[in-house]
């Protein structure tokens, strides 16, 4: 590219540039070294993302209806365009007891702990969810260093 430049004495300077299309990406896995106090490191669970979303939007709905421009379940779920039905099961997520929120946010829930178990019916005392659970996916959780089943975090 030829670009010719009038300086402020009057002289024309000509000046040729090049362009190089050049894409810089850094390129991450999701996966984090921990180190540990003994020096070896520690691969970090992966948080699982179906799970992360459904409880995000959960708690979002439920901010909505409490604060928000939806007095009822079917005005937000007509909003959403999403059955009624389905959002009452995923505002459902928001009654797990904050340690079990918490480990899902972590990684640390059990592999058989997906978004369709966690759909199904379970009861909203926290004690309950975490002992004596008909679903035992929740009651075997895996707990935070230190944290009691049947114990608030």
């Amino acid at each position: 590219m030829l670009q010719r430049l009038v300086t402020c004495s009057g002289f024309m300077r000509t000046s040729i540039g090049a362009g190089l299309p050049l894409a810089v990406r850094k390129q991450r896995d999701g996966r984090k070294l921990v180190p540990t106090p003994g020096g070896m490191a520690l691969r970090s669970a992966a948080a699982d993302t179906t799970l992360v979303k459904a409880l995000a939007r959960a708690f979002r709905w439920r901010r909505m209806i409490e604060a928000g421009p939806y007095g009822t379940i079917d005005e937000l779920a007509a909003a959403e365009s999403i059955n009624s039905s389905y959002v009452s099961r995923l505002l459902r997520l928001t009654m797990l007891a904050p340690d079990i929120v918490q480990a899902i946010l972590d990684g640390r829930q059990p592999k058989a702990m997906t978004l369709q178990a966690l759909l199904e019916p379970f009861p909203i005392e926290w004690d309950r969810q975490r002992t004596n659970n008909p679903m035992p996916i929740i009651a075997n959780l895996v707990l935070a260093p230190g944290a009691r089943a049947g114990s608030p975090p």
